[in-house]
């Protein structure tokens, strides 16, 4: 299995080339977009982005200094933009409480009690926290998006009904514990889901097209 899901990564590399995400100019700006991204396009959410970077406010110390009204308004591209400003807050607070606004603490800590830490902050569910642990603290976590479970599923690499903490339970026991090679494989995913991989496939120009053996993918759960 780990020399299958390895060819896949070669694959999908040779087609696309290097992702290098998570496009952000810092680790705290990671965590800003892993959170405006949610339930959003990226490019809704990179606007939002800006709106901070014009106005200063990716830092810990200076979002969390901001009233909860104007962040909102700020990210009001990133869509339910009251909703995302309490979340904002939420993390940056523990970020600043637990570890004084920097990332040595996230890259050192336990893996398991960090994630669990992490999942009981108010908004943060799985796919966030993982996004902000690979991108922004670079761990070995398998971020297992509906993109990812829709690969996999389709390449009957995981039940169609897996569901997150299944598929991502099987990337992390199959694959080596590098978060580059992790980082990069979830990338190229997402670029292959949204190229060939879509709700209707497009298998005869797919790079991953081999893999299938000539059986055509398992219906999408999506």
């Amino acid at each position: 299995m780990k020399a299958r899901l390895l060819r896949l990564h070669v694959a999908l590399l040779r087609r696309f080339g290097p992702q290098r995400w998570w496009p952000a100019r810092s680790a705290y700006e990671v965590v800003v977009g892993a959170v405006l991204t949610q339930n959003t396009a990226w490019t809704s959410a990179a606007r939002a982005v800006a709106a901070l970077r014009d106005a200063r406010l990716l830092d810990p110390r200076r979002l969390a200094a901001v009233s909860e009204p104007r962040l909102a308004a700020l990210i009001r591209p990133a869509g339910t933009y009251r909703l995302k400003a309490r979340r904002l807050r939420a993390v940056t607070a523990w970020l600043l409480d637990r570890h004084g606004g920097r990332f040595r603490g996230l890259r050192r800590e336990p893996l398991p009690p960090l994630r669990a830490e992490l999942l009981g902050i108010a908004g943060l569910g799985p796919e966030t926290v993982d996004a902000i642990l690979l991108y922004a603290a670079h761990r070995p976590v398998a971020v297992a998006d509906a993109y990812t479970r829709r690969v996999l599923a389709r390449h009957r690499l995981v039940p169609a009904t897996a569901r997150y903490e299944e598929t991502r339970a099987f990337l992390e026991h199959h694959l080596p514990s590098d978060p580059a090679l992790l980082n990069e494989l979830h990338a190229l995913i997402v670029a292959v889901a949204k190229s060939h991989c879509r709700r209707v496939p497009l298998c005869a120009t797919c790079p991953l097209r081999a893999d299938l053996h000539g059986r055509p993918p398992a219906p999408s759960r999506d």
